[in-house]
Parts: C-alpha cells; structure tokens; sequence
C-alpha cells in the first residue's frame, strides 16, 4: 500500500530528522535561531535577559498589529490604516480622559471603539462599497491620522496615569507590553483556530467565490474581520502609548507596513488563505531581534535600514523555497523526481535552507565589520538623533564623532526617524548595553521621559542635545539659546520690514522643546512692533518638503503677506520654493541653524536671514559633557551654545 512505501524508521536516529523537517517546514522560525545565534556572537550584551526583555516590549506593538492584520491578510485582504488607527485610539483615550474629564474606564471603552468603528467603515468600504481594500484602508489612513491631529491640535497629550501602567513592569522586570503581546496572540491563535469566524477567513481567503456559493456570508464576515482588525490597533495605540506616557499624533507612522511584513515573514499568503498567530509572532520577533541586535552592534544607522531590509527578504525567500520544497510531486510512479518526502528533496531544501540562512549570517557580519557607527575606545558613549534627515542633525553628528575620535571614545551614533517609540527602543538598547553615559536628541520631550529615567535607574548619566527631556533627570542640556535666537528672528524681519507687514509663521514638530522655545522667542520679539501681523501659524514638522507644501497652502489664503519665520532653515528652504520669484523680492523670509544650504540661499538673496547655530560644536560640547559625566566629574545644568543673525553682509564670516 501507498503508506507502507516509506516506512518511518524508530529510534534515535529519528530525532535529526524530525528537527530538520520542523526547521525546514518554519522558514521563519529557522530564520529567527539563526538571528539569535549570530547577535549572540557578534553581539556579548545581546543575549541577557534584560536585553532579550527589551526585544519583547519592542516587538509589543508590531506585533498586535500584526495579529490584527493577520485576520485581514488570511481572508485575502490588506490593511494599510492599522497604524493611524492606533495614533487616533491613543489620542482619544487621552483627550477624553484629560481635557473632557471623562471617567478613565470609559475614555478606554471609548478608545476601543474608536478603533472598532474605523475597522467597521474598512469592511463596509471593502464590502458593500466594493473598493479594494487598499484604497479603503488608505483612505482610512489619511482620515484617523487627520482625526488625530485635529483632536491634539498637532500636540501631545498627557496619557493619564492609570493607563500609563501598561507601560510598565510586573515585579520590577516583568514588561506589561509583553503580557499583552502574548494575551493578544493567543486570542488570535483561538480566532483562528476555534471559531466560525476564523474557518470563515480561511475560506473567503483560499476561494471567495466558492465560500459565497457554499452559504457563507461573505459580506458580514468580512465586517466583523475588519472590525477585529480596528480593535487590535485600538490595542497596540493604547499600549505604545502607555509606554511614551503621551499620546503622539502622529505616533506609529509606518507601522502598517512592519506589521504586514511581519505577517509575511510568518509564513502568510498575501494570495489569503494561509496564516497563523505563532508565524505572526516571529516575524515581529525578527525584526525587533534585528532592530535590537544592530544597534548593540554599533552598526551605523544608515546601513541598519539596508540590513533590516535585506533580511526580510531572505527570509521570505527562505520561507518560499521551504513552499516550493514540500509541493512537488513525482511526475509519474518510476519516475526518479524527487516527491516532497524523498530524500532528494530534503536534501535540496537544506541546501536551499542553509544558503539563505548563511546569506543572513554573512549580510549582518558583513555590515558590523563595516560599519561607521562607532570610533573605537573604552568609554562607551550611546547617541539617539531624532533624525539624520536633517543637515543640523547630520552636522551635530560629524562633531560628536571628530570630539570621540579625538578622545578614543567609543561613540554610536543612532537615527530615531522622527519615530518617539523607536527612539525609547535605542535608549533601552543603550541601557541593557550597559553604556557609560547617553547622549539623547529628542523626538518628543516627554515621550522620550520613561526611556531617560529607565537610563536614570540604570545610573547611566544622560545629556540632552539641541532639545530638552521632561519628566526625567538629565546631567546637562547641551543647546543653542533658542528663546534668544527666536527674539533675534524676530527683530531681523521686522528691522527688514519696517515695522509693517503680515507674516505667517511656519513651526516645528509639536511636543519639542527647540519648536517651543523659538516659537516662544520669535512671539515674544515680534510684540514689540504692533505693525506687524501674524495672519497664520501652521506646522511643518522641521521638514522641507512639508515647508513647500504648507507655505504652498498658505500663499493661497494670504497672497499679500511679505515675511515668513521658518523655525529652521529646512522649512525656510521648502518656503522659498513655495514663493518662487517672490522670495527675497517682495517676501522676506528668515530661518533657524545656519545649515549649509541654508548659508547658501542667505547668500544667494533667497533667503533673507538665519539665526546660525554651531550644530558641530554642539555634537561636540555633548561628547565633552557625556564624558565628564560618566567620569562622574561636575558639569553645568545648562550649557548653552551661541547664536547669531546671518545676513548676505555677514555670511562669508560663516560659511
């Protein structure tokens, strides 16, 4: 009989095979031992249980999302709005809770229906409304994220206390995060695996049309899945909240596209119809482990983007070879093709197995070896930037490693994104590390207040740069006068106006202490000249395209204004763009830092002025301080670094 044909041997020997067979039917499994084994190598702080702690609370929030994703991608479908979703949730619960007054048991309810009705609005969309689900649930992008600015007004919201706890740890080492993650897992596992619901996404995935003609209804299932999805993102919200103690809105940007990356890479079909909880686990598990692993490893923060990306692919690849393996079949009876039980095929898949897992091995070896991110040295210094897609931040960078390299400091230098959760996730790396002193450029100043006091705990001095940390203890703050330089702004513009005119005012991200204090200088200078008009004051966020975009808009309700404050030069740069033949003419605009290209454009006429910070010497003074601080030696609360008015007449000095 066909199953007497390979009879399965007995006894010791049984043992390799059934754990090759387990690793090469786990792509994803496979993928992430060899992830752990190769960090642990490379990596001597990586596996502690500190660490390994800090890889589940930073896997937290992907990977609720990613279970709720899972119910969507099973049944063929795709949601991209689950990160928004989660922003909006979070900023409901805290602005119903806070500025309403409303009960904290209901201002929670209330936040997980809001992440229901989003969810419920994707499925009538995709149901009814016939639109696919990437158009619905990109729509539903755009308004919860919308929705979450309108309700903060761009600015953080205080989380309240009582929900906070989900933050923090049971028995002092437990992370709460993690029950959640692990609650939420296996609700999903019973989902999928135990009810009508689950069978029904199963089939809709695998044949919609076949499951419609057998009785099932299609269109409310698919209500009730989307659904599902809204409330696991109202979930993760609340917990990536709860960890920055505030409410962001625009908390959790991208996230969409690591939670469905996460529930690839655990062996799901974007075809539908294949999926499970435990696969979706370790694909957020490997990229928080990559994550984690690289920045113990001083890799630099440019290349972490690269690997982080060339490993997702492997091990998909991985996970796909392992699928072309095991559905092969013999051509004919005699026919010597290796059938997905013979040995022929097992030996190819290992092959295959081993390849990609080697190319993983080799990808993060090769980058470590390298890698730019660190000088070399004994004292260990960690730098979290709030973004290196700013020429400040890359500047302030170049002085923090020339002042390290200089010392024999051992410095890593880590890229935030703009991303508060991601930044929290490098300064809890930097800790469990073991780092000497910490240098933090903040995102958000009281986002990033938990991950400085776990710091503050550890007894790891930490020094603000450019920004300054709220709720938590910091041993300096290395910063330009920002109020002194927002008050000198403010005298250029009118000095070039005469005193007459209407301005608009283009702001920085919300929740910083460098938007804050310029913007408190500027408004404070710009009172002393009652001729002057502020007609509009909009966000954006520190960037230049966002500046083009914004002074873009604004141009079209106020045509007649003839000055801008940008409170840095990248928005003044975006603002130039937007005003055309007008900049430097009939509209004078003035920006904050001094950057290159903003020197560039102060001496080309464009841009009227730029009240120059020194960012090199300030990533230095920071090196300067982390070290003193480490060594335990005294350092001033405050260190404030000089700024100065460049015009054409003066920027030669400067350039």
């Amino acid at each position: 009989m066909a199953t007497d044909t390979h009879p399965r041997k007995a006894g010791a020997g049984a043992a390799g095979p059934g754990l090759r067979r387990l690793l090469l039917d786990n792509g994803a499994l496979t993928a992430l031992v060899v992830l752990l084994l190769a960090m642990s190598l490379l990596s001597g702080d990586f596996l502690t249980t500190q660490n390994l702690l800090n890889v589940g609370v930073q896997a937290a929030v992907t990977a609720i999302l990613a279970f709720g994703v899972t119910f969507v991608i099973v049944s063929a479908g795709i949601d991209l709005s689950v990160g928004s979703v989660a922003a909006l949730s979070a900023t409901v619960l805290a602005w119903s809770a806070t500025s309403a007054g409303m009960p904290v048991v209901l201002a929670v309810l209330l936040a997980v229906a809001t992440g229901i009705a989003c969810g419920f609005v994707n499925g009538a969309l995709v149901a009814y409304g016939k639109l696919p689900s990437f158009i619905a649930t990109l729509a539903m992008l755009s308004i919860a994220r919308g929705l979450s600015l309108v309700i903060s007004q761009g600015s953080p919201i205080a989380f309240p206390d009582s929900v906070s706890t989900l933050g923090d740890t049971l028995g002092g080492w437990l992370p709460v995060p993690v029950i959640v993650m692990i609650a939420m897992g296996l609700i999903t596992a019973l989902v999928l695996a135990r009810t009508y619901l689950g069978r029904s996404m199963y089939a809709i995935g695998g044949n919609e049309e076949a499951a419609r003609l057998s009785g099932l209804r299609v269109k409310k299932q698919k209500l009730a899945i989307y659904a599902l999805s809204g409330l696991f993102a109202a979930v993760a919200g609340i917990v990536l909240a709860s960890r920055l103690t505030s409410a962001q809105p625009q908390a959790a940007q991208g996230y969409e596209l690591d939670a469905i990356a996460a529930v690839v890479i655990g062996g799901a079909s974007l075809a539908g119809g294949v999926g499970k909880a435990s696969g979706t686990l370790i694909g957020a598990l490997i990229l928080a482990v990559l994550r984690n692993g690289l920045n113990l490893m001083s890799v630099s923060a440019f290349w972490q983007q690269v690997v982080i990306g060339v490993v997702i692919a492997l091990a998909v690849l991985l996970d796909t070879l392992r699928r072309k393996a095991g559905s092969g079949a013999p051509s004919s009876a005699g026919s010597s093709a290796a059938g997905p039980g013979s040995p022929g095929s097992g030996r190819r898949g290992a092959m295959k197995a081993g390849l990609a897992l080697v190319c993983v091995a080799a990808v993060i070896a090769a980058v470590t070896f390298f890698n730019s991110g660190s000088s070399g040295g004994n004292t260990r210094i960690g730098m979290s930037l709030s973004t290196l897609n700013n020429p400040f931040f890359v500047q302030m960078k170049a002085g923090a490693q020339a002042e390290a390299k200089a010392a024999g400091i051992d410095l890593t230098v880590t890229d935030a994104q703009n991303d508060a959760s991601q930044q929290a996730n490098q300064l809890q790396n930097f800790t469990s590390s073991g780092v000497d002193s910490v240098i933090v450029n903040p995102v958000d100043s009281d986002a990033v207040g938990p991950a400085v006091r776990g710091a503050n705990d550890a007894g790891i001095p930490v020094v603000a740069a450019d920004r300054g940390v709220n709720k938590a203890d910091t041993a300096t703050l290395v910063a330009s006068d920002n109020v002194a330089g927002g008050k000198l702004a403010a005298k250029a513009l009118a000095d070039k106006l005469g005193g007459k005119g209407s301005i608009v005012v283009l702001q920085g991200t919300a929740g910083t202490s460098a938007s804050r204090e310029r913007g408190a200088g500027f408004a404070a200078g710009i009172k002393a000249y009652p001729g002057i008009k502020v007609v509009a004051t909009q966000p954006a966020d520190f960037d230049r395209t966002k500046g083009l975009d914004v002074m873009t808009n604004l141009l079209q309700g106020h045509p007649g204004i003839t000055g801008v404050f940008a409170e840095n030069d990248e928005m003044a740069l975006g603002a130039v763009k937007a005003l055309g033949s007008k900049a430097g003419k009939s509209v004078s605009v003035v920006g904050f830092d001094g950057t290159p290209d903003g020197l560039k454009a102060v001496g080309a006429g464009t841009l009227y002025a730029s009240v120059a910070q020194q960012p090199k010497e300030l990533g230095k003074i920071a090196v300067r301080n982390a070290v003193r601080a480490a060594e335990d030696k005294k350092v001033a609360g405050t260190v404030k670094v000089p700024v100065k008015v460049v015009t054409r007449q003066n920027v030669a000095d400067f350039s």
